[in-house]
């Protein structure tokens, strides 16, 4: 199984990034790509966030599948969670192509695609119609942003949450894509502030309890961050992912770097691990953070965790090594619990000094 996903891999990369990113999604839909049809779980990797009761701490970021067309065979990857979006109220087809990039030796990806997606009421239909919904199969959330030309940006994150809030276990507030002019200005105190009463309301108004998470820059100096943590506990908010992808490319010298975008994949590692660990301690751990930005191995889980990540996301990864890998790390992770003699609870946080 191995070999034919090597060998997969290393076809789909002859084709244009984006090209071969559609012919992924178009093999899961057909069933074509080997997956072992279930979470992978033991004891000691179950855990929860936000009241989500999860089979393991490893979820797909948001991005991957854009518009929620492959929730079956995802849901049977091997993840703990699942995130699809982003959604916009209004379908949009994102920035001029290329916008796509691989960064082969560095195992990283430069992307600027600007919120390309069907538009909300697509999305949550298929949301709605998804088989072995949570909590009989893992749970699925949305990742909501706003359309490109709004007059009002904070009012476009309320929409999508009263459009298909009731038909996901989660929404995560997108205020860091690089790719919309002045969308990370959201992030400010006084505009997070707003647009997230604003989402929180809407959210209130489904009659669900869903939880609210919001996903940070890794760019942020330590002042922003400082604020970004205070107006996120103040406003009650259920978790923070750090980190989406940076405009940074201090730690990247392929030739393709000079594009314009947000690079994630391996080069982010450090970087989005730093922020995690300034957020645990800025948060004392009050909030749940969720790591995400470079893991490819157990090795990286593991110090995502031990910097203050109560559970992990993984994507850019996938590209270079495919699908396997989610059962790797975790299996990986478990043996190492248990031979250290841990929980994924003792260790969450355990060495956040080691990254300040």
């Amino acid at each position: 199984m191995k070999l034919i996903e090597k060998l997969g891999l290393s076809a789909l990369h002859k084709f244009k990034p984006e090209t071969a990113h559609d012919l992924s999604i178009k093999a899961l839909a057909m069933g074509l790509v080997p997956l072992p049809g279930a979470p992978f779980g033991t004891e000691r990797l179950a855990c929860e966030i936000a009241g989500l009761k999860l089979a393991n701490p490893l979820g797909l970021a948001a991005g991957f599948d854009k518009n929620a067309r492959v929730l079956k065979p995802l849901m049977g990857a091997g993840f703990g969670f699942i995130e699809v979006g982003a959604a916009t109220p209004r379908p949009q087809p994102g920035n001029p192509k290329p916008r796509l990039f691989r960064l082969s030796a560095e195992r990283a990806i430069i992307n600027r695609f600007g919120f390309n997606n069907e538009g909300v009421e697509a999305i949550a239909a298929r949301l709605a119609a998804r088989p072995n919904a949570y909590p009989s199969g893992i749970p699925v959330g949305l990742n909501i942003g706003a359309n490109k030309d709004s007059t009002d940006r904070s009012a476009d994150f309320a929409e999508v949450v009263r459009k298909a809030g009731k038909h996901c276990d989660f929404v995560t507030v997108n205020v860091s894509s690089p790719n919309t002019e002045k969308l990370r200005d959201l992030q400010g105190p006084a505009a997070l502030a707003a647009l997230l009463d604003g989402v929180l309301a809407a959210r209130d108004a489904i009659g669900k309890p869903l939880p609210v998470f919001i996903k940070i820059a890794p760019d942020l100096e330590a002042d922003a961050l400082a604020d970004l943590a205070g107006v996120a506990m103040n406003a009650g908010i259920d978790a923070i992912i750090a980190t989406n992808t940076t405009l940074s490319r201090s730690e990247v010298a392929d030739l393709q770097a000079r594009e314009t975008g947000g690079l994630s994949g391996a080069p982010l590692f450090d970087r989005s691990t730093m922020i995690l660990a300034h957020l645990y301690k800025l948060t004392g751990g009050t909030i749940p953070l969720i790591g995400v930005g470079g893991i490819t191995s157990s090795d990286d889980a593991w110090e995502k965790i031990r910097a203050g990540a109560t559970v992990l996301q993984i994507y850019s990864a996938l590209v270079f090594q495919g699908f396997s890998l989610i059962d790797e790390i975790l299996q990986e992770l478990d043996e190492r619990l248990a031979r250290e003699k841990i929980s994924l609870q003792e260790l969450t946080g355990s060495g956040v000094e080691d990254w300040l």
